[in-house]
């Protein structure tokens, strides 16, 4: 079972904003901007690119045979796209992808966009730990861990527990963070906003 793509898109949105919480950005570009924040949100569905069913797949003409090729190379569903080896090669096909697109977008401060980037996967792996599943962070060690320890108290995709409860809860704690912050956040995109 895996998450619905909208408790990753939030989540991945979330863990940007308690990111920024700790460590804020004094000025940065609309560019820059825009696309962090898009990468964020490629990044928070990212790892799940190894399922061929996956709506990235089924929004491409022909994306059911790329993704069957993709979930073969990684292994299939929830291994080495769900992994910190994953998180590490994944981190560097996005920074060489970001840096030979960079003379297309001279104005977008790449590391920033990176790092939303990857604030986005590692978001989803922390996400799919609290499912029944669980996710093998140590491979090539194939043990999955999920929080709880205990399997059957663990969130199923859809249900109860992520409809009512994780989805809600994440939605709070992204409300918290701009309702709290939001002089800080209003004086950012009236001067840390740079062309």
């Amino acid at each position: 079972m895996l998450m619905t793509g909208r408790t990753h898109d939030l989540a991945a949105v979330t863990a940007l904003a308690g990111v920024l919480l700790i460590e804020p950005v004094a000025h940065m570009s609309l560019a820059t901007l825009l696309l962090a924040l898009l990468m964020n949100q490629i990044g928070g569905i990212a790892p799940d690119i190894d399922q061929p069913t996956a709506p990235f797949w089924r929004n491409l003409p022909v994306g059911g045979v790329i993704g069957r090729v993709i979930d073969k190379l990684l292994g299939g569903h929830r291994f080495l796209s769900h992994s910190i080896l994953g998180i590490g090669l994944f981190g560097v096909a996005s920074y060489w992808l970001l840096m030979f697109i960079h003379p297309l977008m001279p104005g977008v401060n790449v590391p920033y966009v990176w790092y939303a980037f990857l604030i986005g996967f590692v978001s989803h792996l922390v996400m799919d730990t609290f499912t029944k599943e669980g996710v093998p962070w140590l491979l090539p060690i194939p043990i999955k861990f999920g929080i709880p320890p205990l399997k059957k108290l663990r969130i199923a995709t859809g249900k109860t527990a992520e409809t009512f409860l994780i989805f809600p809860l994440m939605f709070v704690v992204l409300a918290w963070i701009v309702l709290s912050h939001y002089q800080g956040i209003e004086a950012f995109l009236r001067h840390g906003i740079t062309k």
